[in-house]
């Protein structure tokens, strides 16, 4: 056993607070208030094992799923056997794995104390996309200015350089809306970010980090030389402002490359893949926290009906997502998602302008992907706006009945039928290699 604080049930309550806290005051548009970040579900999905607030990042909650009961996103609660297997990629993981243990041999013992969980700890579950939750490990606005280069150096480590410029620019706008509302030093900062480990770093067993804070969660699985980056949540309000003199614009590649995929379609292929009878909301995510054991059929167009060129594109709009972790995985795994294009559905939400707030999903037995132009919550909010995403405005204060905009956005990938957290690969390692 490492040698962390043990999770209590005092520290349970307290890193629940923010979800229990909702319920009293009536629900999750209470928090989505309290907090700046949005929850609510859509009627998209069958059902789902997590607690209220939906599937849109509000974070575990008091019913999260444990390790030891994780299923992962399946289309009716069964698991589809034989996805996944433990094998060589051929793409080495000792940067990841030196560029770790550096940074936990740059902490103290308090420190790293607090930050070393096991491979299969409950951990792993418990993140969450909101700013004020109650998170664990190494919080880079406590850690020293080399501390914290280590951090950034492991960052780069298991990230693209447009992975890593990603999560760097959802960091500054985190700290542009705590500025923008006036300061805040606890949660709207650069610095509200936080690592948890599981496992040893190893280039033959199996451990991981985490790296979460508000609209940012990576969780990253590593067993030799194979990588799962899932579920990876990305968002931010607002998508673009100057922040320190620096102009930050996210999400454009997310939004053309959707816009890219529906456009290459026939009239008759978007009458498919458009949902006919369900109008954009506030927010629409399904599958962000607290959702690891989420049952979501399939909608939309399946790739099965595509040419090859409406086939590329698709691939090129999974690729957007998976092309945040370092080249030589993202090739493994769009190559592993390609195998079962047939089988990719591609389900569209809302209007499609170039500015407007729509909701996208890409869903095969192996990639689970959703982008959702939300409703403004702290930025904005005083003023209309026609939803370009060009500057403030956009419908006032958020949930599921505010006018979505481009200028707050929800992203997350996950792996379905077990394997977000490598929790496959995990057990089949545990079978056969012990």
């Amino acid at each position: 056993m490492h040698g962390h604080r043990p999770r209590t049930p005092e520290t349970e309550r307290t890193r629940r607070w923010f979800m229990n806290k909702s319920l009293l005051l009536g629900g999750a548009a209470a928090v989505a208030t309290m907090t700046g970040c949005s929850s609510g579900s859509s009627e998209t999905a069958a059902s789902s094992s997590a607690a209220p607030g939906g599937g849109n990042g509000m974070g575990p909650g008091a019913t999260e799923v444990k390790y030891a009961d994780f299923t992962g996103v399946t289309t009716d609660g069964k698991v589809v056997d034989d996805l996944y297997s433990v094998h060589s990629t051929g793409v080495s993981t000792d940067k990841v794995v030196q560029a770790a243990q550096k940074f936990l041999d740059g902490l103290t013992a308090k420190e790293r104390k607090a930050s070393v969980f096991d491979v299969d700890d409950d951990e792993w579950l418990a993140w969450s996309n909101v700013d004020g939750y109650q998170r664990e490990g190494a919080r880079m606005g406590d850690l020293t200015e080399k501390q914290r280069e280590l951090g950034y150096a492991l960052l780069g480590a298991a990230l693209s350089a447009d992975g890593l410029t990603q999560t760097r620019n959802i960091m500054k706008l985190n700290a542009f809306l705590g500025d923008y509302n006036g300061g805040n030093k606890d949660t709207l900062t650069e610095g509200a970010y936080y690592f948890t480990f599981m496992g040893t770093p190893s280039t033959s067993k199996p451990w991981g980090f985490q790296y979460e804070g508000h609209h940012v969660a990576i969780n990253y699985f590593v067993l030799g030389d194979q990588v799962v980056m899932t579920p990876t949540f990305m968002g931010s309000e607002p998508t673009s402002a100057t922040y320190n003199g620096e102009k930050i614009t996210l999400f454009k590649p997310e939004t053309r490359a959707g816009l890219a995929m529906l456009r290459s379609l026939t009239e008759a292929q978007q009458a498919k893949a458009i949902d006919p009878d369900k109008e954009k909301s506030g927010t629409d995510m399904v599958a962000g926290a607290g959702q690891d054991n989420l049952k979501l059929a399939y909608a939309g167009l399946p790739g099965s009906e595509l040419t090859a060129a409406q086939r590329q594109k698709l691939l090129d709009l999974v690729g957007v997502y998976v092309g945040y972790m370092d080249e030589g995985h993202a090739e493994v795994r769009l190559a592993e998602v390609e195998k079962h294009i047939d089988d990719t559905y591609f389900y569209w939400l809302g209007e499609t302008e170039d500015s407007s707030a729509f909701y996208y999903r890409v869903h095969s037995p192996v990639v689970l992907i959703e982008y959702d132009a939300q409703s403004p919550l702290a930025y904005g909010t005083k003023s209309s706006g026609s939803g370009s995403g060009a500057g403030p405005g956009g419908g006032g204060m958020g949930g599921p009945g505010g006018t979505p905009t481009q200028q707050h956005i929800h992203t997350i990938i996950r792996t379905p039928n077990g394997n977000d957290y490598g929790v496959d690969l995990l057990k089949l390692h545990l079978e056969n290699d012990h």
